[in-house]
């Protein structure tokens, strides 16, 4: 099947700020080399993006004490390199299709726990944002540098 008759996933990001504005990212468990990412999923059938934000945010991460700053508008999207379409999202989307929100984290790190029933990350940290393109995965880093102007536009 070629890529290009593929649809794309329709997901959610989020930006999480800690007090300092440093960013969430977290270490892949499927992807366990150098690269940092924030949490991000796909929107359930019926949900919408900001209820999913959550749902995802707290999956990946255990976190539940946010405010949300801003719901970025339009979509922000990246299409999967070639070797990995077929294996990410068993097959059935050739990228994604993502609405982000940048929010602020109220709760301290104890709340923080990757151990989650489905988990996607094995480490995490704090990093300053403009640290992000350089710790993404090549196929993402275009959505990363114009979410780092997203960010900018809240933290300055």
């Amino acid at each position: 099947m070629s890529k290009k008759n593929l649809p794309m996933r329709t997901g959610v990001g989020v930006i999480l700020l800690n007090q300092e504005n440093k960013v969430f990212v977290g270490k892949r468990k499927d992807n366990p080399i150098d690269k940092w990412q924030m949490p991000q999923g796909g929107v359930d059938k019926g949900e919408d993006f900001l209820s999913a934000m959550k749902r995802e945010l707290y999956e990946e991460t255990s976190i539940k004490n946010i405010k949300i700053l801003k719901e970025i508008n339009g979509f922000f999207q990246y299409e999967l390199p070639e070797n990995l379409v077929g294996i990410i999202w068993k097959g059935k989307y050739r990228g994604q299709r993502q609405k982000w929100f940048i929010v602020k984290f109220i709760g301290n790190n104890k709340e923080i726990n990757l151990n989650t029933k489905q988990q996607e990350f094995i480490d995490w940290k704090w990093i300053a944002p403009e640290k992000l393109p350089e710790v993404i995965v090549e196929f993402k880093k275009d959505v990363y540098i114009q979410l780092l102007k997203e960010i900018k536009k809240i933290i300055h």
